[in-house]
């Protein structure tokens, strides 16, 4: 019977090492989730696949915003790869716009050359392209192995029937993984086609930190209630993917 993998991304060590232990099949390491993910640092990478017997997937985004960057950028993109693949990366996870919207395919191939060999994801920059079925096609011909999406809309729940088209579209020649806001209660209409095979959900949720003091006149987090919030991954809901996964 086919399995559905659960792909996690994850932003602090604590969520990643709590990940295999949870049930959760793949990472996608990232930094900075305020911008929906970064590059992470090396030394991250390196502890964690000293830590976990699970495929670790590196975002590389040199910075938040829009898609489209420079050739200072790409190049710094290039280098990270480099350094991220010498630290034990088992895949990369980017994507790269022109600025009319439409799928940078030189770039992106030029990254995917620095991947050697290892699995590319075109992350949710896809979602930010201006035709999403023109993407997939230049994504497919890129060379990519999965698109991460949630239709291009904000959620997967709202971009749920573009995200069952993509599926048919895509076949088996390219993975769809459904991401952003995934929710269980989506995974059986997903499934109905036969072509899901991954999913990608955060299961995040904060602790409270182990900190006793507070400096009242300093957030450095940008949230009015960070500096006593610790981000990590929610057991119940991941918890709750295994077993909707299980009922497919």
């Amino acid at each position: 019977m086919k399995r559905i993998l659960l792909e996690a991304p994850v932003f602090t060590l604590e969520a990643a090492l709590l990940a295999e232990d949870l049930g959760v099949d793949r990472l996608e390491l990232c930094a900075d989730i305020g911008e929906g993910g970064t590059t992470p640092g090396a030394g991250m990478l390196a502890f964690v696949k000293s830590r976990t017997t699970l495929p670790v997937f590196a975002m590389v985004r040199p910075r938040g915003g829009d898609f489209c960057y420079s050739r200072e950028e790409i190049f710094v993109m290039e280098k990270e790869i480099d350094i991220l693949r010498s630290h034990g990366a088992d895949g990369f996870v980017f994507g790269v716009l022109k600025p009319d919207g439409t799928v940078h395919g030189e770039a992106c191939q030029q990254l995917i050359e620095k991947a050697g060999g290892l699995p590319c994801t075109f992350h949710r920059a896809f979602d930010a392209s201006a035709d999403l079925e023109a993407s997939l096609e230049k994504i497919v011909a890129c060379g990519f192995q999965r698109i991460l999406t949630s239709g291009g809309k904000q959620t997967v729940k709202q971009g749920l029937q573009t995200i069952k088209k993509l599926l048919r579209q895509a076949g088996e020649r390219i993975i769809i993984i459904s991401g952003g806001g995934t929710s269980p209660d989506v995974l059986g209409d997903l499934n109905a086609g036969g072509y899901l095979r991954e999913i990608h959900a955060s299961c995040k949720t904060v602790r409270a930190s182990h900190s006793t003091y507070f400096n009242p006149d300093l957030n450095l987090s940008g949230d009015p209630a960070g500096a006593g919030r610790v981000l990590t991954m929610d057991r119940d809901l991941v918890k709750a993917f295994r077993d909707a996964i299980d009922r497919l």
